[in-house]
């Protein structure tokens, strides 16, 4: 196949540009917020802070090593977005958000299940809102009166 765009292939992958410009963000801030951490123990050569600085120098790594994979365009070729599955993941995330303390863990959690299946194409809302409220309501139960943890509860919880 003969490249309609000779200099397309000489242009680094902006995308992984930006992803890489992301992974060495994560890593300053990671080992900013764990420098100005303030109660390190001193006692020990290994301490607190080990942790977080192992972090951030892998993130910086996965940082420069995608930075060489964009120049050489070593990444697959993407297929376009779609942004009706997008749309539909983002609009439960905030339907969750939003109606969280409203109507309680189980039913906001199963609206989200439902427009995530819907934006992944998997059946329809008639069929997988019930499914996802079972769900979250499995979920609230476990983590609310098996683990005595605190989830927001609603009409459905407070059946209980």
């Amino acid at each position: 196949m003969i490249d309609k765009d000779p200099g397309a292939r000489r242009r680094p992958d902006r995308a992984a540009l930006v992803i890489a410009a992301a992974l060495a963000g994560m890593g300053v801030l990671i080992a900013w917020s764990t420098h100005s951490m303030g109660g390190a123990g001193s006692y020990s050569r290994i301490g607190p802070t080990a942790f977080p600085y192992a972090i951030a120098a892998v993130f910086l790594i996965l940082a420069v090593w995608t930075v060489f994979a964009a120049l050489r365009n070593d990444f697959p070729e993407r297929e376009p977005q779609k942004f009706g599955p997008v749309i539909w993941i983002v609009g439960g995330l905030a339907a969750q958000m939003l109606l969280l303390n409203i109507v309680g863990f189980s039913i906001a959690t199963g609206l989200l299940f439902a427009a995530t299946a819907r934006g992944f194409g998997r059946g329809p809302l008639w069929l997988t809102i019930p499914i996802g409220i079972v769900l979250s309501f499995a979920v609230w139960f476990v983590f609310s009166k098996g683990l005595q943890l605190t989830l927001p509860a609603g009409p459905l919880e407070r059946l209980i």
